[in-house]
């Protein structure tokens, strides 16, 4: 019988699961594609870039920020990775429960599946900062970066399994990992008190080899080891509770003809976004966290940026604390906007083929879906700018204003184009890692007083340019990237349509005879 063959636990069948969920995640290999180059581009690109930005922060910068990016990237991956399993398996698990599955096996299998995606991140990351600096320790490297991994398969979980909303889900452990990375003892102080309950603070302090000398008689390494083994408890008791959580989903039906149409089209989207409370927390929350708090933790001195007055470039002195957190308005704008493009795409994607098939026009459901990316975009950018006006002054609040909306926008059509070249998975990592990269990192006024030279090509520089004009300076004088940006946008416009033609939104013909 199949028990005396495989007893409870029987470590073949739980390996027979790991495999096939393994299989079933490269099937699209842009997955696995995107599991090793985030990491590895994050560490090699932006490595450098947070360890100057971990000076401005109160932090330790140099060497050990350089060694926790291993972490961050492995972290951010894992926890993603995690998410998408619990989130999008659950009615599949509960399938296989019901079909006979030992509820445990099954646990197991998730788990371990987690497991060895985040093993495979971390060696990725790895491989990569050994590449760009070398690694002084690497017993610490290795286990710290594991620990990483391991923690944030426990917040992907967990977010998995109270979060169904796939925008809501991405977004809440963005929130987590920007908490834990940028205000963590790394980049910030480490002997800030309320940072010590963040999930990676003892893991972080002990793989850079920054004693805390808050450990106690544990000491960093024992409290890091707590947290690994809390996640791998918590892990299991949440895959445990959704195997046999059972949630109907609701299903909207499909509206009338012409203008009609495209407005009861509209109307369904608003009415997602109003029934979402949760995404009206992260639309506050989440520019707090970019703004308020990096104006609060800023260090006290003056930094060189570079403008243009009356046709010129010069080069100004600003006072950082006055200046940072409009600078870090767009990285908030541009995250935001991406994700939620990208799943304004993907989730509709099945009620647009049905709304198609039923004849609803095809530029109508267009029309739609890019009204639906200008709300979103309006959305983010009035939530961010009203964060911002509390403690960033803008010299000409119109053009500051407008260039965040024009940056919004833009990253929100990127987004949704993302969606249909690399899936749920690949989308969400690019979602994060391009605004990181080309805002966060490649404009950024306050690690360079220009933007680097790859990034003026980037769909970010244009609207960058225009912000930081309207927000430092008293006369608008940034017309050419202004104009590049527009291009940027009419591009991404036609993209979008392109993809959106030919995703299964676009009903199939019928062959002759049928």
């Amino acid at each position: 019988m199949r028990g005396e063959n495989h007893p409870p636990g029987a470590p073949g069948e739980v390996a027979l699961l790991v495999h096939r969920f393994l299989v079933d995640y490269a099937r699209n290999p842009v997955n696995m594609l995107v599991l090793v180059l985030v990491p590895v581009v994050f560490v090699i690109v932006a490595a450098g870039s947070m360890a100057d930005a971990a000076k401005l922060l109160g932090g330790a910068g140099g060497p050990a920020v350089e060694t926790a990016t291993a972490g961050w990237a492995a972290g951010f991956l894992a926890g993603i990775a995690m998410f998408f399993q619990i989130s999008a398996a659950r009615a599949a698990d509960r399938r296989l429960v019901s079909a006979g599955l030992a509820p445990m096996r099954l646990v197991a299998a998730r788990l371990g599946t987690g497991l060895v995606l985040g093993a495979l991140v971390a060696a990725a990351a790895l491989l990569a900062l050994a590449a760009r600096t070398g690694i002084g320790d690497l017993g610490r490297a290795i286990a710290g970066t594991l620990m990483f991994a391991v923690i944030y398969l426990a917040i992907g979980a967990l977010v998995g399994a109270v979060v169904r909303n796939p925008v809501n889900g991405t977004v809440l452990i963005l929130f987590v990992w920007i908490l834990d990375v940028f205000f963590g003892p790394a980049v910030g102080s480490p002997d800030r008190i309320e940072t010590r309950w963040f999930p990676t603070h003892f893991v972080t302090l002990w793989m850079v080899d920054i004693p805390s000398r808050h450990g106690g008689r544990i000491g960093d390494l024992g409290w890091a080891l707590v947290w690994m083994f809390a996640a791998l408890i918590v892990s299991t008791a949440v895959i445990t509770a959704t195997v046999g959580v059972s949630r109907r989903s609701r299903r909207r039906p499909p509206a009338g003809s012409g203008w009609g149409q495209f407005s009861a089209g509209l109307r369904m989207g608003l009415r997602d976004y109003r029934r979402n409370p949760v995404l009206w927390v992260l639309l506050v929350v989440v520019p707090i966290v970019f703004i308020v708090l990096a104006k609060a933790m800023t260090a006290q001195e003056s930094g060189v940026f570079s403008l243009v007055e009356r046709g010129r470039t010069v080069m100004q002195v600003f006072w950082l604390p006055d200046v940072h957190a409009g600078t870090m308005t767009p990285i908030a704008i541009s995250s935001l906007a991406a994700l939620a493009g990208l799943f304004v795409g993907l989730d509709a994607r099945a009620g647009d083929r049905r709304l198609a098939l039923a004849g609803f026009p095809f530029p109508l459901l267009l029309a739609v879906r890019v009204s639906m990316i200008a709300i979103a975009a309006g959305l983010v950018t009035v939530s961010s700018l009203m964060i911002t006006a509390t403690v960033f002054d803008a010299r000409q609040w119109g053009v500051y204003g407008g260039g965040n909306l024009l940056m919004a926008v833009t990253y929100g059509l990127l987004g949704f184009c993302l969606g249909p070249i690399f899936g749920r998975v690949g989308g969400v990592f690019l979602a994060f890692l391009v605004p990181f990269l080309d805002i966060g990192i490649g404009q950024s006024p306050m690690l360079r007083p220009e933007p680097a030279t790859w990034a003026h090509g980037l769909p970010g520089y244009g609207a960058m340019r225009v912000l930081l004009d309207g927000g430092l300076s008293a006369r608008f004088d940034e017309v050419g990237p202004l104009l590049g940006a527009l291009v940027w946008l009419l591009a991404l416009s036609a993209l979008a349509g392109w993809l959106f033609h030919r995703t299964p939104a676009t009903p199939v013909r019928p062959r002759l005879g049928e």
